[in-house]
C-alpha cells in the first residue's frame, strides 16, 4: 500500500491516541526513482515530451497520496525533482550559464519561487457525522459529503457539497424531506 502509520498517545485531557499516515520511505523512493529514470530516458527529448511524461506519474502518485498527512513528503519530492529537472537543463547547454537556461525553461518565474510545476491540493478526511449510514435516507447529507446520490441529479449534488448543504438564502441546513427548487441552491456561493 506504501503507507507508514503510527499511533501516538495524546496526552490532554485522556483523549486516547492520534493516528498519523505518512508516505513510506520505501514509497518515496521508489516514485523518485522512477521520476529520476524519466529525467534520464528522456535526456535528448524535448521539454514537452519530458512534462507529457513527468506529468501523470506526479499526478497519479500525489492523488494517491493526497488524503494523508504528506505535505512535507510533496515539498521533499518536489525539491528533489526541481534538482533533476535543473540538472536536466543544464546538461542539454553545457555552455551556457544557469541564469540563461533558468531564463529559458522557466521564463514568467517569481524571484521569490524560482519554479512551479504543479500544486496538488491535500484532502482531509472527514469523519462521517455520529449515527449516519447511506441507508438511512438522509440524502441531503450524504449528496453533500460524497457529492453524488443515485435518486438526484448531478448539478444538485454538486451544488449541495459546494454550499455545505446550506440554502443559499436564509443559510438553513437541508433537511430530506426539503423541497429544493431552483431558487434553494443558486449560484450564490
Amino acid at each position: 500500500m506504501g503507507f507508514y502509520i503510527r499511533q501516538y498517545e495524546v496526552k490532554t485531557a485522556n483523549k486516547g491516541f492520534k493516528t498519523i499516515i505518512k508516505p513510506s520511505s520505501k514509497s518515496i523512493k521508489t516514485h523518485y526513482r522512477k521520476l529520476a529514470d524519466i529525467c534520464d530516458k528522456y535526456k535528448n527529448a524535448s521539454t514537452k515530451a519530458l512534462i507529457t511524461k513527468l506529468n501523470p506519474v506526479i499526478k497519479g502518485w500525489a492523488n494517491y497520496f493526497s488524503a494523508i498527512v504528506s505535505k512535507s513528503t510533496f515539498s521533499k519530492l518536489d525539491m528533489l525533482l526541481w534538482k533533476r529537472i535543473g540538472q536536466w537543463a543544464m546538461r542539454r547547454h553545457p555552455n551556457k550559464l544557469a541564469k540563461w537556461v533558468k531564463k529559458k525553461y522557466f521564463p514568467h518565474c517569481k524571484i521569490t519561487r524560482n519554479w512551479i510545476l504543479n500544486d496538488v491540493a491535500i484532502i482531509r478526511h472527514v469523519k462521517v457525522k455520529g449515527n449516519k449510514s447511506p441507508y438511512d435516507g438522509d440524502w441531503t447529507y450524504w449528496s453533500s459529503r460524497i457529492g453524488k446520490h443515485p435518486g438526484i441529479r448531478k448539478e444538485v449534488t454538486t451544488l449541495l457539497k459546494r454550499q455545505k448543504n446550506k440554502c443559499a438564502f436564509c443559510g438553513l441546513t437541508f433537511r430530506s424531506t426539503d423541497q429544493m427548487g431552483s431558487r434553494s441552491y443558486k449560484n450564490k456561493v
